[in-house]
């Protein structure tokens, strides 16, 4: 009997998943275990694996289609064994049919040549329509050249058996146009649609979805602190010049290591909203915004309030690189219990962003400027970096809050502290 091949629930906020492509033709041999396709979640791009072994029967959904968890997406049985839907769940293209489509649309000058010099010696028909059903009758030669040289075959009647548009009446056009004859329209590479309608990914899709049962219905307040971040670049310079090219440390690791370590004085901030409770976590998995192609992600450096500032700089590294590439597991990033986005490297002042449910809390992190500033009665010049957090005032208080970028402020202004 044949199995079904289903859209897997491959993380565990996943909806729909995007068959990005079929690893398996119709045809092939297929084991138990053997990846059958690539599929985008809300995520990451993962892989489909096979359920069962036998041969792969069907493509129901092409490469780019998008279904439900739970649908069948294909078929795997052995040859010429019956499936649900019939021949109707059959893919549009295989490999083999995709080849042939191919030889057939290929530009082939010398043969086309033949054919518009065969149609040229056909009876003309000049006045007949080029084409029944809307389309353009053109010789493949013909198409070669208007494309070459920015011509609008719409435009054009052809000379050709039927209206067929030929070598011979683009020719024409170029060379000289005969009085009352049809002029074809350039086209210019600038022109084209005011708008381009971009499909949703997946991942774009769950940003949506996640940013609107957020700041909706969740009360956010916002608390803003200024950090004296001179002795953090001292203390950074020093690091960095001990470690040399390996294990070097950024900024935003020493404000994770610092926010990790606020969080454990402040449980309170280091919460969940969830119905019926608020979840106080006793470990810190801080979760960190990376920016991608498709929108962002947060990968998580679980336990961040017990590794040391190199240990930090590693996960974050490792956890950056691997979103951007879209192979990260879903346990690497789920969980979070606090999250930080940074956008000082852009030269982002201050900003505040959105809480990520079921968290309670979001640091928003800007650019280390050099402002003048006031020390010991005197106006000097001082790096100086802005911190905004979002609060959900369901979890915390304002009091609650203040509390946690007082102590989080204390740390940054006096680095050693993450130490010790």
């Amino acid at each position: 009997m044949a199995t079904k091949v289903v859209m897997e629930a491959l993380s565990p906020t996943m909806e729909e998943g995007r068959l990005v492509e079929w690893k398996k033709a119709v045809g092939d041999a297929v084991a138990q275990g053997d990846v059958l396709a690539e599929v985008e979640t809300d995520k990451a791009v993962m892989e489909l694996v096979a359920r069962a072994s036998g041969t792969m029967l069907a493509q129901v959904v092409p490469a780019g289609g998008t279904v439900p968890v739970s649908e069948v997406v294909g078929w795997i049985g052995e040859p010429g064994e019956e499936i649900e839907g019939g021949e109707g769940t059959k893919p549009e293209e295989t490999k083999e049919t995709k080849k042939a489509d191919e030889a057939d649309t290929a530009d082939k000058p010398e043969t086309a040549d033949k054919q518009d010099k065969a149609d040229e010696k056909a009876p003309s028909k000049a006045d007949a329509p080029a084409a029944t059903d809307g389309r353009v009758k053109a010789s493949p030669l013909a198409r070669k050249m208007a494309a070459e040289q920015g011509l609008d075959l719409q435009s054009m009647s052809g000379s050709g058996p039927d209206g067929r548009i030929i070598k011979r009446d683009l020719e024409g056009v170029v060379a000289a146009p005969a009085a009352g004859s049809p002029v074809a329209t350039p086209v210019f590479a600038s022109e084209g649609p005011a708008y381009e309608d971009l499909p949703l990914s997946q991942m774009r899709k769950t940003i949506a979805k996640r940013l609107a049962q957020s700041i909706g219905p969740i009360p956010t307040f916002y608390l803003t602190t200024e950090v004296d971040m001179e002795r953090a670049w001292e203390a950074r310079a020093a690091l960095n010049a001990v470690a040399g090219d390996a294990g070097k440390v950024s900024f935003n690791d020493i404000i994770i290591k610092a926010t990790a370590v606020a969080l454990a004085q402040h449980p309170a901030c280091n919460a969940w909203w969830t119905e019926g409770a608020i979840r106080q976590w006793r470990e810190v998995h801080i979760a960190m915004a990376v920016a991608i192609p498709d929108g962002l992600i947060t990968p998580v450096i679980r336990h961040a309030d017990r590794k040391s500032l190199r240990q930090i700089s590693a996960d974050a590294r490792d956890l950056a690189k691997r979103a951007r590439d879209r192979k990260l597991t879903p346990e690497e990033y789920t969980g979070g219990t606090f999250s930080i986005s940074n956008l000082g490297m852009m030269d982002i002042h201050e900003f505040t962003a959105i809480i990520n449910p079921p968290e309670a809390g979001i640091l928003a992190v800007g650019r280390i400027a050099e402002i003048p500033a006031v020390v010991d009665g005197a106006i000097v010049p001082r790096r100086r970096m802005m911190l905004t957090m979002s609060c959900d005032h369901r979890v915390i208080d304002g009091a609650t809050g203040a509390g946690f970028l007082k102590t989080l402020k204390l740390l940054l202004e006096n680095p050693l502290a993450l130490v010790w």
